[in-house]
């Protein structure tokens, strides 16, 4: 194999010459300094560096909020829990740049960094703070969203000393009731399930994303014993082999079909090696979003079956609005109300920024749900913060759900 010159230098092998480019690699990266933080950008910027100190903060910033290019341009900001910093390089500005608020109640100045062109600035802000931002460079304003900020419980983070439970991916599911549909889910198990004691289940829609964080509460809440033992299935909505998805007829047709799809499909199919126990208070579903409404669906539809819904942002809209364009989740408020009462507990989660479309409004379709559990004596929980349509202020406040849903919880 014929040798290539590498940076000047003869006969230099390739394996010396990755080695060495390694090294390069790595001697750069360390000489812009460890990889930034809000937190250690907002030490360094208190510092105030000049020269040299500026120059290299300035290199971690680019590299930290994803290159000079995406700078140029008013990047998202990097938030670590309550902390957030904002960042933006401006050459050619004659102003001090600022972070605002859409509606104007916020505003942040950002610092320049020594004499280069990029600036920044990090703030704490309350937990549950939520707010359309936007830079502004003068009179013009670049990028911009939403941003809302949590502080998280120390359930949903590993504890040391709690056992935790498994979590197996199942096979793919082939749906009979969804006929022509396969999905994916999955299965946790908790350490402390015992097969001569079958289990309580939670079902959780949009399972794809709950399977990342849920289990972890689960171990925390069960070794207090905040949650009885509780095996939870998380399950993906259904697509077809043309790759059409299924997600929007599943989750918010006002039907049984899902109900059935649980209880004909899915359950039987977990119990081939689980036991579970099959009362309604002991049955509990989640979703968010479309997710939320197909979890009060079920347990509309089967409430002997399904006593405890959790909803995120629930859609409660008219999404599936049918061939007269009224047979949607709009209806629910009515129904509950005209409806004799159900054995069902429900929590409900929503923020007054969540969605307003051609659907209906968010907000405004939560706090009607809330308003006619209350007419209807349920046993109902509303959470209403300031959100958008996210899972973040859902899973701050995740363990205190959980423990509402649960509790007096007597097998």
């Amino acid at each position: 194999m014929k040798r290539r010159h590498f940076w000047g230098v003869r006969n230099v092998n390739p394996w010396t010459a990755t080695a060495l480019t390694l090294l390069y690699c790595s001697i750069t990266v360390a000489d812009q300094g460890p990889t930034l933080t809000p937190r250690s950008l907002q030490t360094a910027l208190s510092a105030k560096p000049v020269g040299a100190e500026a120059e290299r903060l300035a290199a971690q910033i680019r590299t930290a909020f994803g290159g000079k290019d995406n700078l140029l341009k008013g990047p998202a900001p990097m938030i670590d829990e309550l902390t957030v910093a904002w960042a933006i390089e401006a050459p050619m500005t004659t102003s001090t740049p600022k972070v605002l608020s859409d509606d104007g109640q916020f505003s942040l100045p950002l610092t320049k960094v020594g004499s280069t062109a990029v600036y920044a600035a990090v703030i704490t802000l309350p937990s549950g703070s939520a707010l359309l931002w936007h830079y502004e460079l003068g009179h013009q304003k670049i990028a911009g969203g939403p941003l809302e900020v949590y502080a998280s419980p120390p359930e949903n983070l590993e504890q040391a000393g709690v056992p935790k439970g498994t979590l197996r991916q199942m096979p793919i599911w082939e749906s009979k009731i969804f006929n022509g549909t396969t999905r994916d889910w999955w299965v946790y198990v908790p350490s402390q399930y015992r097969s001569e004691s079958p289990a309580c289940v939670m079902v959780f829609q949009d399972g794809g994303t709950y399977k990342d964080f849920v289990p972890v509460v689960f171990d925390n809440l069960i070794a207090k014993g905040d949650l009885p033992v509780t095996i939870g299935i998380f399950i993906q909505p259904g697509v077809f082999k043309e790759g059409e998805k299924n997600r929007s007829f599943e989750y918010d047709t006002l039907s049984d079909q899902y109900a059935r799809f649980l209880l004909e499909e899915i359950l039987p199919e977990v119990e081939k090696t689980l036991k579970l126990r099959h009362d309604a208070a002991s049955r509990a579903i989640s979703g968010i979003s479309s997710g939320g409404i197909c979890s009060f669906t079920v347990a509309w539809e089967r409430p002997n079956e399904f006593g405890k819904v959790l909803s995120w942002v629930g859609s409660f809209v008219n999404i599936a609005s049918g061939k007269t364009l009224r047979e949607g989740g709009h209806n629910y408020p009515a129904l509950i109300r005209k409806t004799p009462k159900k054995p069902i507990r429900v929590f409900l989660q929503d923020g007054e920024n969540d969605l307003d479309n051609i659907h209906g409004n968010w907000p405004l379709a939560n706090q009607e749900m809330a308003k006619a559990l209350a007419f209807a004596g349920y046993d109902y929980k509303f959470e209403y913060g300031r959100g958008f349509h996210s899972n973040k202020h859902g899973r701050a406040i995740l363990p205190d759900s959980l423990r509402w849903l649960w509790r007096d919880y007597k097998p």
